[in-house]
Order: C-alpha cells, then structure tokens, then sequence
C-alpha cells in the first residue's frame, strides 16, 4: 500500500508543478499594479501633450482669425483708395489704364 502511496503522490506532484508553472506565467499576461501605475503615469503624460496640442490649436486658430480680420479691413481700405483714385483721375481728366 506505501508503494500505492508513493505513486498517487508522485503523480499529485507532477500535477501540482504543472499547476504551478501556469500561475508563473500569470505575471506575464495580467498587468500588475506596477504596470497599471506606469500606464497612468504615460496616460497623464498624453493628456498633458494633447491639452498642450488644443492650446497651440486654439492659438493658430485665433492667429488666422486675426489675419483673416485685418485682410477684410485691408482690402476695404485698398477698395477705397482705388475708388479716390480714380476720382481724382476722373476730375483731373487723366485717363488710367490697367
């Protein structure tokens, strides 16, 4: 019966150790806390990147809101003085040719 013994639990063991090298590899595919921390930490610094992104975003955008004000109002006023311009030339009787 001690021989019974010894093989039931040699091969309990063999089980046991296959058991065993599964939970080793568990680290491996599961994220530990360690991996969940550093994932926070590039996540932070990602949205830092992106709200510094929007930032300059928002800045380009109102820069060409700007420039898009002042070439309406250059323009009005390149409209204006060709129309003086040409009045002059009109009272001055002098012909303009484009």
């Amino acid at each position: 019966m001690n021989e019974d013994n010894k093989e039931l639990v040699e091969y309990l063991d063999k089980k046991f150790v296959k058991i065993d090298e599964r939970f080793d590899v568990l680290p491996e595919i599961f994220a530990t806390k360690d991996d969940i921390k550093e994932i926070k930490e590039d996540l932070n610094g990602l949205r830092e990147m992106v709200q510094a992104l929007v930032v300059a975003t928002d800045n380009l955008v109102k820069a060409v809101s700007d420039l898009r004000q002042e070439y309406i109002m250059t323009t009005a006023k390149v409209d204006r003085h060709e129309k003086w311009i040409l009045q002059i030339a009109e009272k001055l009787g002098i012909k303009l040719e484009y």
